[in-house]
């Protein structure tokens, strides 16, 4: 089977025999999940949910406008938006509509999604607006201007391809993009960036750099901020290995001389360096700053802003023009300081209390003009709050979500299981106290990613609304406990996150919490690696499995569309000395017919240009093959999101959810099945 795959054909993405089977799995799944009578209630009940105008508006400030894009029943595809302050403090804002996505599909035949906009500072009139066919990472890029309302005719425009573009100034932008044969990565991605000026075709924009073939891909940006007005270029070597240069006047490139796997980031006079192994006698995950122009000189003294212990771990960072605001996670609870530089040194104090067991997040800063701030604090059981202020200042409560589920004799707690290895996993319970009962776990275990205690008012409605609880597994491989926590789970050492998993389920039903025949998983992406695992590895601890998006063929991952990006993640099939444990741990070549798994359902998007739906096809198909019950769903667009609209996402959710209750002891359907 690992040398002779009887199921490549299923990697022929819109091949009409590859559909031909896609088309069959769908109705057999909509056969089995969709005909029961709670199915399209539960349906109706997610698309109000998504759909509803109470939801908090999320926005970005540029000048003095905040914008957002927007999407519900009467705008399904969504709407670009802009208002004032003034405005968003009430209870309905104004919205100045910018781009209607709905209007614009129609008047070109064309399902667009959108993929963002950047404005040019300092005027804030013109956009690079990306748009994505069905849901795709591959997008096509259009000038556009906010005062006409109009797409300007001969403006920067792209077409279809995984492009990156950032303004310079009006008449210039910096581009990586698909130039043709050889200028892509093998992952896909752009091998050159360039200089582009307004009015010449892009074919002959200036080359600024260029990566090896085998290399992530390459990027380039500049900073406007008055007065530091400098220009970036980024060698992306793999996921966790870059080289970041300044770009001279002269076109010469300067290295900023920081480790392959730290991060860095420049504001005003300030470089922050990320290290994620030891460096300059600091431990892995610390936040060190430099005075910029001295480090290019040579200076080495940093001033630490914050250390690691075994407990704690940077989360994240973010300038607004006078102070760094930093998020951290003690066991993953959140905690938010603000840090001033000074002539005496760098000075400390909270910005927010933040409740336990709850999550806050620094949803925008203008590192421009201000030293403003958007926070947002949600929990399990919490709906989010948005929180406005100015450092030094007074803040207010902008916005508050309504609940979407009874929360009434529900709980969160947070637990720690003991690993096969006696590492200690945090997860956190959300639901009942009481008996045993249908769980659903999540877990991601991979990338760096940290699963931190949100509100999900989905999962709340179709899940912890109808008696289920609910866990998020910390396992390794993400980024709770910083860079210790996801190398723990890097290539060869991969099953450790598996082991983590598995050690969460068994503490689950040691609590009494949950039998094993009542306790379901969801994962995706990387996560759907995970559940791939876990059926293959620990079938016994689990009653029903659902990956999403999945990635399940260690062997050939690197050879389907963005798969080589993850060599440094998985590790290279190529390599003998990686060959070994990619086999061991790869689901789909791990398959036999003479286990018990649990029931499946795999779900993926013909339209996911980073994660290949073959992953999903062939594993699905390779089970039934051997006479294992599996469920298999593709929707014709989404993208790696697996949906572009609301409709698709209350589908998807409910499909989920309905395969769960309808498997899962003492579900009784949850009213769903």
């Amino acid at each position: 089977m690992i040398n002779d795959d009887p199921y490549l054909w299923l990697e022929d993405v819109t091949g009409e025999a590859a559909l031909d089977w896609v088309r069959e799995r769908n109705a057999e799944t909509a056969g089995r999940l969709t005909s029961g009578p709670g199915f399209k209630q539960l349906t109706t009940e997610l698309r109000e949910i998504l759909d509803d105008t109470d939801r908090i508006p999320y926005t970005r400030r540029r000048g003095d406008h905040l914008y957002s894009f927007w999407q519900d029943a009467g705008h399904v595809r969504g709407v670009w938006r802009r208002t004032t302050l003034e405005e968003y403090r009430k209870d309905e804002p104004a919205w100045d509509v910018l781009l209607d996505l709905d209007a614009l599909a129609e008047a070109e035949g064309e399902e667009w999604v959108w993929a963002g906009g950047r404005v040019l500072y300092p005027g804030y009139r013109h956009a690079l607006v990306t748009l994505s066919r069905e849901g795709a990472d591959a997008v096509v890029v259009r000038e556009f201007d906010l005062e006409t309302r109009t797409f300007t005719e001969d403006g920067f425009q792209v077409a279809e391809a995984k492009t990156d573009i950032g303004w310079i100034d009006r008449d210039h932008v910096f581009v990586a993009t698909d130039f043709g044969p050889g200028t892509l990565t093998a992952s896909g991605y752009p091998r050159t960036v360039r200089r582009w000026r307004r009015g010449t075709p892009l074919a002959e924009a200036e080359l600024v750099h260029e990566v090896a073939e085998q290399d992530l891909c390459a990027a380039a940006w500049h900073d406007p901020t008055e007065g530091y007005e400098r220009d970036f270029v980024l060698r992306q070597r793999d996921f966790w290995h870059s080289e970041m240069y300044l770009l001279a006047d002269d076109g010469a490139l300067v290295r900023i001389d920081v480790p392959e796997d730290a991060g860095a980031d420049v504001h005003r006079e300030w470089l922050l360096v990320t290290p994620k192994s030891p460096w300059l006698g600091h431990p892995a995950g610390s936040l060190l700053a430099f005075r910029f122009e001295a480090f290019l000189a040579g200076g080495r003294e940093a001033t630490v802003l914050f250390t690691p212990d075994e407990r704690t771990a940077l989360m994240g960072h973010v300038w607004t023009r006078h102070h760094l605001i930093v998020e951290t996670l003690a066991d993953v609870a959140t905690r938010m300081e603000v840090l001033t530089p000074g002539e005496d040194g760098w000075r400390r104090e909270p910005l927010a209390d933040v409740p336990p067991l709850v999550s806050a997040t620094v949803t925008d800063t203008d590192p421009h003009t201000g030293d403003e701030y958007f926070l947002d604090i949600d929990g399990p059981l919490r709906p989010s709050t948005l929180r406005r202020g100015v450092i030094g200042g007074a803040g207010e409560v902008l916005k508050e979500a309504p609940a979407r589920f009874d929360a009434t004799g529900m709980s969160v707690r947070q637990h720690f299981a003991t690993s096969a290895d006696g590492t200690r996993v945090p997860y956190f319970v959300i639901g009942p106290d009481g008996s045993p009962g249908p769980t659903l776990m999540t877990g991601y275990g991979g990338f760096e990613v940290s699963l931190t205690p949100r509100y999900d008012a989905l999962t709340g409605r179709a899940w912890l609304a109808r008696g289920g609880t609910y866990v998020i597994a910390n396992i390794r491989g993400g980024g709770e406990y910083g860079p210790r926590w996801h190398r723990g789970a890097l290539k060869a050492d991969r099953v450790r996150a598996f082991e983590d998993f598995a050690a969460v389920a068994r503490d689950l039903v040691a609590r009494g919490i949950t039998t094993p025949a009542g306790l379901g998983i969801e994962g995706g992406s990387n996560g759907g690696l995970l559940m791939g695992a876990m059926l293959t590895r620990h079938p016994e601890l689990f009653g029903a499995v659902v990956a999403n998006v999945p990635l399940l063929d260690l062997l050939r991952f690197h050879r389907l569309l963005a798969g080589a990006s993850w060599i440094a993640e998985y590790g290279d099939p190529e390599d003998p000395a990686d060959r070994p444990h990619l086999e061991a741990i790869s689901p789909y070549h791990n398959l036999r017919a003479d286990r018990d798994y649990p029931p499946v359902l795999f779900a993926t998007s013909t339209r996911d240009d980073r994660v290949h739906p073959g992953h999903a096809r062939k594993t699905a198909a390779r089970l039934r093959e051997l006479g294992h019950e599996v469920l298999f769903h593709e929707n014709t667009a989404g993208g790696h999101s697996g949906a572009t609209d609301h409709e698709q996402t209350a589908f998807n959710t409910a499909l989920t959810h309905a395969f769960l209750w309808q498997h899962l002891a003492g579900g009784e359907g949850g009213g769903v099945a």
